[in-house]
């Protein structure tokens, strides 16, 4: 730059505005510049999209063919596969253990192993998609080696391990191979499963969610193999599951899915089992399904859930009062006073307190709870109930026919059952309030008669149409039609004419004058009543010998419908001779007899037992 161009020079002012041709100029030179740039924006912009969808091409294909690599390496899961998979399994559980062994106190040492122990147990879960295959556990001894870390000193293992065993013994899975499920099982359970998994839950600790579905995993396991096999159950009570489903139901804890699943489960060992309920009774089972219940007596559930798990106890209760020795258990424990309240206090309990108080009193070893009923004034409980049938509760379910079932079964057992001055005073209330109680049983006596006499007449119907195209009639067809007619009411019906029976029979005049005026007011019958509570008793055995200088038994049962409600037994001690043969107990009423006969020729005495036609005339 020369002289003159610094003396020509003019700084710029910001406060003065270009002229118009150098603002033109200016404009057009920004224009010009902002296209360059925005160009060149555009272009580095495409650039790096460009690029960006390069490297997400080349991701994907990587991705491709990692996933066509493991692909390639993973084999379709057969009798090989399953079998390397043991052997890595096997491998892992041994390398575990030694490591345990010389390093029992640095779990740095270990825990690498233990990861890989964890995972392949994990890798295993394949195996329960082919129950075929279920074999090869078994004969590479692969069961045992499961059993066996049921106890390792890692919760976390063993919880694997039950969950494992969870999923292979999965009831739908086991259907799938008969075959595959019978090795598995015979294999559990002569690895005593049941003892091995108990021991496993007393060390478990519920406030870890982890642990908590361990105890969940375990109780699925028994529900399984008890229904794919039913005679296990006694083995699994017996090693200490039963005690143990009663220490976790009674512990201070609040109500989870796992009180809910014990309470299941212990209604599943209880179901048509004595040992189990004889075992439940030893170990003061009772008491421990009343304390439970109490709960309920004035406090309805607060979910469904617990609810369910309340109607899980109460079917064990009634389960359990099926053995004579647990009714004597029922009423030392105050049984009795506690279903009493439960009926009086009107809460969701109620319905199934009657169910148990039926199953209580019924047949003669129900005889002390009968009369210790009526000490406890239960009368004054159970008759309200049977004038009016409450309205049905829709959280519990109960019909009208349910609960009228119950009701006249309890006042049958009652009828049955009492003798002195507990029989009159239950006479007594027939008589009251110008005998509204002997109008109520006929008013029910009718009902049920229309509604069996409706099924009956469909069911002759079916019979004809039956004959008709040439079918036959066997006993199974038989039993069917029968078990509708139960159904339909004779079940209930049969209980109100066995009371109407009781009462007429009981030489109080009003109440058979009452019920023959009222047969005839609705053109009625009394052979209509006798011909159905004859059609209840079905006798067996009809006699028996006794040999001289034996001591024998003999238990006659007159039952009727298949109930227990109507199972009626009668034993004696027949000993050295006829003459000396006694009651061993009191009749448990008196439409039954008895009559002797000495066999001289063969030394015998022939002991015949019949319905007694003379309960009838009574009528």
């Amino acid at each position: 730059m020369d002289v003159g161009e610094l003396l020509s020079y003019q700084p710029n002012r910001g406060t003065k505005r270009p002229r118009d041709d150098e603002e033109e100029e200016l404009k057009m030179r920004r224009r010009q510049a902002g296209t360059r740039e925005r160009g060149r924006y555009r272009e580095e912009e495409m650039t790096v999209v460009e690029e960006a969808d390069d490297d997400k091409k080349r991701l994907l294909q990587i991705i491709d063919r990692e996933g066509e690599e493991e692909e390639e390496e993973e084999e379709p899961l057969d009798e090989s596969s399953v079998k390397k998979m043991i052997l890595t399994f096997e491998k892992r559980s041994y390398k575990n253990q030694e490591l345990r062994i010389k390093f029992p106190d640095n779990p740095e040492k270990f825990m690498e192993s233990e990861l890989d122990l964890n995972d392949i147990i994990q890798e295993m879960h394949v195996v329960a998609t082919m129950p075929d295959l279920y074999h090869l556990l078994v004969e590479l001894n692969a069961v045992q080696s499961l059993l066996g870390l049921l106890g390792h000193d890692n919760t976390d293992v063993s919880i694997a391990v039950v969950d494992l065993l969870q999923e292979l013994t999965d009831i739908d899975t086991l259907h799938e191979s008969e075959e595959g499920a019978e090795v598995l099982t015979d294999a559990l359970v002569d690895g005593q499963v049941v003892a091995l998994l108990v021991q496993n839950l007393e060390r478990l600790d519920e406030s870890v969610k982890e642990e908590a579905d361990g105890v969940h995993n375990t109780l699925a396991i028994v529900e399984n193999m008890a229904e794919f096999r039913p005679e296990m159950c006694t083995e699994a009570a017996q090693q200490g599951l039963l005690q143990w489903l009663l220490k976790r139901l009674k512990a201070k804890m609040p109500f989870d899915a796992n009180k809910l699943y014990c309470s299941e489960v212990l209604a599943i060992l209880l179901q048509d089992n004595d040992e189990n309920r004889e075992l439940l009774g030893e170990l003061d089972g009772i008491d421990v399904l009343l304390q439970q219940l109490s709960v309920f007596k004035r406090h309805n559930p607060s979910t469904a859930e617990e609810q369910e798990m309340m109607e899980n106890l109460f079917d064990s209760l009634c389960s359990c009062l099926m053995l004579s020795s647990n009714r004597e258990r029922f009423l030392k424990g105050e049984g009795l006073q506690l279903m009493n309240l439960m009926l009086r206090e009107k809460k969701i309990s109620r319905s199934s307190a009657l169910k148990v108080l039926d199953h209580a009193m019924i047949g003669p070893e129900g005889t002390d709870n009968c009369h210790k009923f009526v000490d406890i004034l239960g009368l004054r409980t159970i008759f309200p109930l049977f004038m009016k049938s409450p309205r049905k509760i829709k959280k519990v379910g109960t019909t009208e026919k349910e609960h009228e079932e119950h009701v006249c079964s309890i006042l049958a057992s009652l009828l049955r059952n009492l003798r002195g001055q507990q029989r009159t005073r239950l006479l007594n209330k027939f008589t009251e309030n110008d005998s509204e109680k002997v109008d109520r049983l006929m008013e029910l006596h009718f009902k049920y008669l229309d509604a069996v006499q409706v099924a009956d007449k469909k069911i002759e119907g079916e019979k004809h149409d039956m004959v008709r195209r040439g079918e036959i009639i066997d006993n199974d067809i038989e039993d069917e039609f029968y078990l509708r007619r139960l159904d339909a009411g004779l079940f209930v019906l049969q209980h109100i004419c066995y009371i109407m029976a009781e009462i007429c029979n009981a030489n109080v005049p009003q109440i058979r004058q009452r019920v023959h005026q009222i047969l005839n007011m609705r053109g009625s019958s009394i052979k209509i009543v006798r011909h159905i509570i004859k059609a209840l008793f079905t006798e067996t055995p009809h006699d028996m010998t006794a040999r001289t200088g034996e001591d024998v038994e003999m238990a006659c049962s007159f039952r009727g419908s298949g109930s227990p409600s109507y199972s009626l037994e009668i034993q004696w001690w027949y000993v050295r001779s006829h003459r000396d043969w006694t009651d061993k107990q009191a009749w448990a009423s008196n439409q039954l007899k008895a009559s002797q006969q000495e066999d001289a020729g063969k030394d015998a005495t022939k002991i015949s037992v019949s319905f007694d036609n003379d309960f009838l005339q009574g009528l």
